[in-house]
């Protein structure tokens, strides 16, 4: 006797079963988090060691966020991961009052932002992985 379609299961991702609500929230909000030190780090290391810096900073950038793709297999990990690192530079931008700022405006400072964002959309617009045939 077969069973419906409707009252099959869903087929299980390539790392495992198909998580809860509540687990790929947490998922999100850790990848925020993530997206936030990644931003910060990556901020300081890029003006710390000028061209290799920048290079790393960007390499960690475009790992969290293929990363998060291919951990959760969706797109909106991405868009949590991205949200935390711009989050982080947008805030770092701005400076104190004093005149203090992690980004003093030169060439370093834009590659790393519009690298960091050319990334996250390339890791976004990445197709998914297909879910294997029950």
């Amino acid at each position: 006797m077969t069973t419906p379609a409707s009252a099959r299961k869903p087929s299980p991702a390539p790392g495992g079963p198909v998580p809860s609500p509540a687990a790929r929230y947490a998922w999100y909000a850790g990848l925020l988090v993530l997206g936030v030190l990644v931003g910060t780090a990556g901020a300081l290391v890029q003006a710390a060691w000028f061209p290799v810096g920048l290079l790393l900073g960007l390499l960690a950038t475009a790992a969290l966020f293929y990363g998060a793709l291919r951990a959760t297999g969706t797109q909106v990990a991405v868009v949590a991961a991205g949200g935390g690192w711009l989050l982080a530079v947008i805030l770092l931008s701005f400076g104190r009052p004093e005149g203090d700022g992690v980004f003093a405006g030169g060439i370093g400072e834009l590659l790393f932002l519009f690298g960091g964002m050319a990334a996250a959309v390339m890791c976004t617009t990445l197709s998914r992985l297909a879910r294997p045939a029950p």
